[in-house]
């Protein structure tokens, strides 16, 4: 699908308050409300709207401990990554995963109540993985920019 500077609005919108009315989106963008929810509708269609959600104040939550934590496969026996991927899915404390080129094979981050729960995380979860054979923890001290919209 090609975006024109419409598409562009709406998704920029979109990702500043994904809760806008139809009609207040429609009016931003100078379309009418039919026009733009068909319009909103072929952008999920076609993968570029991929879902609607919430920002989460995680400390706020009780989640105040967040790391960064670069992995380290003991091997890449494909049954052994299927199994750490899966896991690492399953984890409610692994917010994000990225299979990385460079020293690391993966990239987690990780939020946790507290540095104990974090440590049981490592202890009971990470380090019972048959292919981790290693793990290098960075504590986030602070968090400098997170959540951008994409620029469309």
């Amino acid at each position: 699908m090609k975006l024109d500077q419409r598409d562009r609005r709406i998704l920029t919108l979109l990702q500043e308050d994904s809760r806008i009315s139809n009609a207040d989106l429609a009016e931003a963008v100078g379309m009418s409300p039919s026009a733009l929810w068909r319009r909103v509708r072929a952008l999920e269609e076609a993968g570029i709207i991929e879902r609607y959600g919430a920002v989460v104040n995680a400390p706020a939550m009780g989640l105040g401990f967040q790391a960064i934590v670069h992995v380290h496969l003991t091997r890449h026996d494909p049954d052994k990554l299927v199994e750490f991927i899966r896991a690492v899915e399953t984890s409610p404390l692994v917010q994000e995963c990225y299979a990385t080129t460079g020293q690391a094979d993966y990239h987690l981050r990780v939020l946790a109540p507290d540095l104990d729960a974090y440590n049981r995380f490592l202890e009971d979860f990470l380090f019972r993985l048959p292919a981790v054979a290693s793990a290098q923890t960075n504590v986030v001290l602070r968090t400098i920019k997170r959540d951008k919209p994409v620029a469309p």
